[in-house]
């Protein structure tokens, strides 16, 4: 045990450090979220609550919702509102269907819980789309809003 020991210290204090990270992708994050300071940070999300997107659609606003979840999920609870794109977040950076998000329109994109919707409204801004909102709460948020006097 003394010998394992040993040479797992020799090895930590003589044998350097090897990075356990992609150093690359380190500093692409950190120009990603350069910019979220303090107060800053909210508006940078570009987060649309419930009653904003509701709002906005009855005011008859040009607004594409991106669905990021799983076709199961899709299949379960569907979104039927006309414009509405169904991409599941690991195909939303294939070139055949970012060429389907608008940059001309405001985009804003849902998932389950607004987890996985954050991180590729997230990914899409920086890119390029910088009209790309993310629906916080994602579809619970939205549903728990939603009553048949709000939705009318």
């Amino acid at each position: 045990m003394f010998k394992y020991m040993a040479a797992m210290t020799n090895a930590i204090l003589f044998g350097g450090t090897a990075p356990v990270y992609d150093e690359t992708l380190a500093r692409n994050y950190e120009r990603l979220f350069a910019g979220f300071e303090e107060q800053e940070t909210a508006k940078s999300l570009h987060f649309m609550l419930p009653d904003q997107l509701v709002e906005a659609m009855k005011k008859g606003e040009e607004i594409v919702i991106l669905d990021v979840r799983t076709q199961r999920e899709q299949s379960i609870v569907g979104i039927t509102s006309p414009g509405t794109l169904h991409i599941p977040m690991n195909k939303v950076f294939a070139p055949e269907s970012l060429a389907q998000i608008p940059l001309d329109k405001k985009v804003v994109v849902t998932c389950q819980s607004g987890v996985r919707c954050t991180a590729i409204a997230m990914a899409l801004r920086d890119i390029g789309f910088a009209n790309v909102y993310s629906l916080k709460g994602g579809l619970v948020k939205l549903t728990e809003y939603l009553d048949p006097k709000t939705a009318f």
